[in-house]
């Protein structure tokens, strides 16, 4: 049961909407079902009674404490909502509802003859409202401090009690959900998504990365968004609104939105809090193994960000597993940005599902556990790495390189909703599952045509190279969980994948211990695919290219037979991803 509380000032216009038809006439029957005394007049099924009424006798205790006294916004409302998966609740249960949550909210306490007037209505089978005025019998306000997170507890006990759909319990981090009326002006625009959440969208992209706080509004202004700051008399900015440009009010103002109505961590001094982290300075050669070949111009730029990327993410899950709670939160929240950086340079294919990934990992990077503040972020700079890089492309590179990040963000974000639930953070731990799913998804996606060819290369292996591979996978992982990933399917790619680096001089059983001891592979969907990832960019491996030959059968003893000329299954068939001949 879902409780949304508003505030106004004008109880006759709350009344007008809920005994009203709906925006699109939604509002079947409406009906009072409970009031505070019983006896309010009900507009809807009784003839003699009309909302005029009802607002007097609601607003009563309010024309009483008188103009000097009064209240900006003395409107109360509250609307519960059931799970689409609940069974229907009966009036009566509905009405005992209410009653519970206005009490527990403060707007009526159990045995208080003080309390403050309201009434509860009904339009529709899956929900009631609330209308309230919040000054009491004895004129003073109502103690409505903390009345959502009030509300919420008890909508929890009565889930409960009434073997309705148990939800997740806030801890006040959530961000503040578009209203119903955004809502409707999005469907008549033709719009899928809100003004509220395409700028949180622009202000987390235009975050992700950045170095200081000009950077930040550079980036807001070039991706088309209405950015105004609030200066003080000194001239210091000491915050910002954001609006989408060509949007405005009846007055013709721009809509705009300040940075706490779109989240709680992007407010300014938040914002300033993150800015004030100076990002990795490392760069993109040191993170690389020693001793490879780094032909320029082997990987594009966006290939080149996310195979680093891919480092600081399997580096940064470590963290999450140690007992440095606000390193790991710190890790949490800086995961975000390199996910809102992937959706806005993804391929269209993806950026789907990794901008859902974004929104849906955007509750979990906030809790009350405050992120530590390291004298470097790697993880931040990656952010940056692949917002420099630009957009990536359907060409083999850049498809290995994808599926490379992807295949360690998941990890990561799966560490991340296990780093939760043991904290006891409900919500962010079902927001990360909830990104995994989308993860996943992108994943199979950028994956499928890399994976596919490498599968095709391990199984064309002769035959004394394959088994050198399944003896060294043996001997990093012994008994039966060797066996396990000797018979996924993957390993055929991480065969070829041993294969070549031995080829290039590397030793495959290293390879695999190093790649091993990054943890979380008990998380991932298939060990091997993890693997096969890991130990290509440990060995710095060139993509497969239509030219490129399997390896042949070393001589005993040697580990870097010459290959000879042979045909791979290309990983991309389209004209513009033709490999070049090396």
């Amino acid at each position: 049961m879902v409780p949304n509380i508003t505030r106004g000032s004008r109880t006759y216009g709350l009344l007008a909407y809920l005994y009203g038809p709906g925006r699109r006439d939604e509002h079947v029957d409406p009906h009072l079902i409970a009031s505070w005394d019983g006896y309010a007049p009900d507009p809807g099924r009784d003839p003699a009674a009309s909302l005029k009424q009802l607002q007097t006798v609601l607003d009563m205790r309010v024309d009483q404490r008188g103009k000097r006294r009064a209240l900006k916004k003395h409107v109360w409302h509250c609307s519960l909502r059931t799970d689409p998966g609940d069974r229907p609740l009966s009036t009566e249960e509905w009405a005992e509802a209410a009653r519970r949550v206005v009490a527990a909210a403060g707007i009526a306490p159990d045995g208080d003859p003080d309390g403050c007037r309201w009434v509860a209505v009904r339009h529709a089978e899956d929900h009631v409202h609330i209308a309230a005025t919040i000054v009491r019998g004895d004129l003073l306000k109502a103690d409505i401090e903390h009345d959502f997170r009030r509300a919420q507890a008890e909508c929890r006990k009565i889930e409960k009690e009434w073997g309705l759909r148990r939800l997740n319990p806030g801890d006040g981090t959530a961000a503040k959900e578009p209203t119903n009326r955004e809502k409707h002006k999005a469907t008549r625009l033709g719009r899928e998504d809100t003004s509220r959440q395409l700028l949180r969208d622009a202000v987390r992209q235009a975050l992700a990365g950045a170095t200081d706080e000009e950077e930040f509004f550079a980036r807001l202004e070039t991706a088309g968004v209405l950015v105004q700051r609030k200066a003080g008399p000194s001239g210091d900015v000491l915050g910002y609104s954001v609006a989408v440009v060509g949007e405005h009010d009846s007055d013709g103002k721009p809509v705009l939105f300040g940075g706490y109505k779109l989240a709680p961590d992007l407010t300014l001094p938040r914002i300033r809090q993150r800015l004030a982290v100076p990002l990795e300075e490392r760069a993109d050669e040191e993170r690389q193994p020693q001793g490879v070949d780094r032909t320029p111009g082997r990987r594009s730029a966006p290939a080149r960000a996310r195979f680093a990327a891919s480092n600081a993410v399997d580096e940064a899950i470590d963290v999450l597993d140690g007992e440095d709670d606000a390193a790991a939160a710190g890790i949490i929240t800086d995961t975000g940005e390199v996910l809102d950086a992937l959706a806005g340079t993804a391929l269209p294919a993806q950026k789907a599902q990794l901008l859902a990934a974004a929104r849906a990992y955007e509750r979990a990077s906030r809790s009350h556990i405050r992120a530590a503040s390291a004298e470097t972020r790697s993880v931040r700079s990656a952010a940056r790495q692949i917002l420099a890089g630009g957009y990536t492309t359907n060409k083999a590179p850049d498809a290995t390189a994808a599926a490379t990040l992807l295949a360690a963000l998941l990890l990561l974000v799966i560490a991340s909703s296990r780093w939760h639930a043991e904290r006891g953070h409900r919500q962010q731990a079902a927001a990360a599952r909830a990104t995994a799913e989308h993860l996943r998804a992108a994943y199979r996606q950028a994956a499928t045509r890399p994976m596919a060819a490498l599968r095709q290369r391990g199984r064309q292996l002769p035959r004394p190279v394959r088994e050198r591979q399944e003896q060294a996978l043996r001997r990093v992982v012994p008994g039966e969980a060797g066996r396990r990933l000797l018979a996924e399917p993957e390993f055929d790619a991480l065969a070829a994948v041993l294969a070549e680096a031995e080829a290039a001089g590397h030793d495959p059983q290293a390879l695999l211990e190093r790649a091993r001891s990054w943890r979380e592979l008990g998380s991932a969907d298939s060990v091997s695919a993890v693997l096969t990832w890991r130990v290509r960019r440990l060995a710095d491996l060139p993509v497969p290219t239509r030219t490129q030959p399997p390896v042949r059968a070393a001589a005993p003893g040697r580990a870097d037979a010459t290959p000879p000329p042979a045909t791979a299954a290309p990983i991309s068939t389209t004209a513009s991803d033709a490999p070049r001949r090396r």
